[in-house]
């Protein structure tokens, strides 16, 4: 696989996971494939997508601006920028949901994938969820 499809299958997999898209899923995803965030783990694509169903439409008019993409070896790395309008439950654990607040919400991160041939076997994406909360509790 060159430079430019995994460039490729990063960026598209990140943007279908903020708009909620799995249709393609399979296209992006191997069945095992492993994945980490600071509101998730999983450890298959079926699980992926059940994540998928959880948190969306918890944010809408969702934008996602990449800054950076690294390419070593079989990895990529994603520098992005995120920035939704929090319009629905966001499921922070089982435990505690926060409800709609209606405010724009910006959060920058990155993902490391890892690919087994053309799709993702494994991910990990950073960002700092304390400013999350912070930004949905705080009274404007």
């Amino acid at each position: 696989m060159n430079a430019i499809d995994k460039k490729t299958v990063l960026t598209e997999a990140l943007e279908a996971a903020v708009s909620g898209d799995k249709s393609r899923l399979d296209e992006f995803f191997t069945e095992d494939v492993a994945g980490w965030t600071p509101t998730l783990a999983v450890g298959s694509r079926s699980e992926l997508a059940g994540e998928f169903d959880d948190q969306h439409g918890a944010l809408s008019n969702v934008e996602i601006a990449f800054d950076a993409i690294y390419l070593v070896g079989e990895n990529a790395i994603a520098e992005w920028r995120l920035g939704a309008d929090h319009t629905g439950p966001l499921e922070i654990d089982e435990d505690v949901a926060i409800e709609a607040t209606g405010r724009r919400i910006v959060l920058a991160g990155a993902t490391f994938a890892e690919f087994r041939g053309a799709q993702i076997s494994a991910f990990r994406t950073y960002f700092d969820d304390a400013a999350l909360i912070e930004q949905l509790l705080v009274e404007a």
